[in-house]
């Protein structure tokens, strides 16, 4: 997993509430269990017409935004089913962060556990962020995920809170795979002695 340090980028303004899975990306696109691809179809029924043309008014189709890397987002984001290609789509379509009042659980873990940081903020401070992206392509944010601090573009500095260890995966880019071999000499030491121990195994 890429490690997350510091991030210095466009964020796109999302201020609609209860954001679910389904409409981050809808249930006709889960036809892979690999992570990447899904980007495309991210928030596909709000990106696109039927024909497939896209809605020109839809932020991430906006050409100030279309290279964003962090959303500021309306309350109770990634709510509705437990479904990983969600956090999958919004990763693989290039946005790292994203900033909101709160966030179903489930989307939340799933977030870390694939190099996103999720940011929970008091609404007024989400206000602020809120505005900065209004700003476009110019207002880039800085994300100092070890200061734990948010830099707006006019240089005001909000601190944000994130648990210990999730904390320690992402600046690391340790997913549960990565965490399992930073035990791999103990794992190899046990193999090892079960295998003498009992060598009819």
């Amino acid at each position: 997993m890429e490690k997350f340090q510091k991030l210095q980028g466009i964020a796109a303004p999302m201020p609609l509430v209860n954001i679910d899975t389904d409409m981050i990306i809808p249930k006709v696109f889960l036809k892979s269990i690999q992570r990447t691809g899904f980007g495309k179809n991210l928030f596909d029924e709000m990106r696109y017409n039927r024909d497939g043309t896209e809605i020109e008014d839809f932020v991430l189709n906006k050409p100030q935004y279309r290279n964003a890397e962090i959303l500021v987002a309306g309350d109770n984001f990634g709510c509705g089913s437990s479904r990983e290609h969600a956090p999958w789509a919004i990763a693989d379509f290039g946005i790292k962060c994203i900033i909101s009042t709160s966030f179903a659980d489930i989307f939340y873990n799933n977030s870390f556990k694939n190099g996103i940081l999720p940011i929970v903020l008091p609404q007024e401070q989400v206000d602020i962020l809120m505005a900065d992206a209004e700003k476009g392509e110019n207002a880039r944010m800085t994300v100092d995920l070890e200061a734990q601090e948010i830099t707006t573009s006019d240089g005001e500095v909000i601190p944000f809170e994130v648990d210990a260890f999730k904390k320690h995966c992402l600046l690391n880019g340790l997913d549960d795979i990565g965490l399992t071999m930073e035990k791999a000499d103990s794992i190899k030491t046990f193999e090892d002695k079960a295998a003498q121990e009992r060598p009819w195994v």
